[in-house]
């Protein structure tokens, strides 16, 4: 069920008494048009920096990391402690982490970092694309790369809220 706290409590008062419930704040989904903007710059940005869109996108990850959480805790990943391995971490397409600074040696004598596994860009809400998107503009400004200009960003998130607004008003009618 998704609904505001009245409606949420109102479902409940009327739910089986014994039945265990799990509530969590519903937020939106990033947009398609941040997503695709976020991308187009993301090129743009790798290119000049002559690095792979995965390592761009990897380090943009890394500057407000957003963990990936398992039963409420951070999950942890021992990887070995080389520049080989940081760099592979950096151009994963498939899972995305920041290093942390906890340092172990294994039973075979190889030195691992403990990395926290991060969540990806395609499961942030509205708000955290925002952030990503905002920092990515700021570091295309710092290479010399042309970005929308923030009444243009606002002028797309504005229709995007009034896309969603009708959106829900549709639902609710049915």
């Amino acid at each position: 069920m998704t609904g505001n706290a009245a409606q949420v409590v109102a479902f409940l008062m009327e739910a089986d008494r014994n039945a265990l419930w799990d509530i969590k704040e519903h937020k939106e989904r990033r947009t398609m048009s941040q997503n695709a903007y976020y991308w187009q710059l993301c090129t743009k940005v790798a290119e000049k920096l002559r690095i792979t869109t995965a390592c761009l996108h990897n380090r943009m990850l890394r500057l407000h990391p957003r963990p990936y959480l398992l039963n409420d805790r951070t999950v942890l990943i021992p990887i070995p402690d080389t520049d080989e391995a940081e760099e592979a971490a950096l151009e994963s397409t498939t899972f995305h982490v920041r290093p942390g600074s906890q340092v172990i040696t294994g039973k075979d004598g190889q030195r691992m970092r403990t990395y926290v596994l991060l969540r990806g860009s395609s499961d942030y809400d509205t708000k955290e694309m925002s952030v990503l998107v905002d920092d990515l503009i700021e570091e295309a400004k710092t290479q010399g790369i042309e970005t929308l200009t923030p009444a243009e960003l606002e002028r797309i998130r504005e229709y995007e809220r009034q896309a969603e607004d009708r959106k829900k008003r549709k639902a609710q009618r049915g």
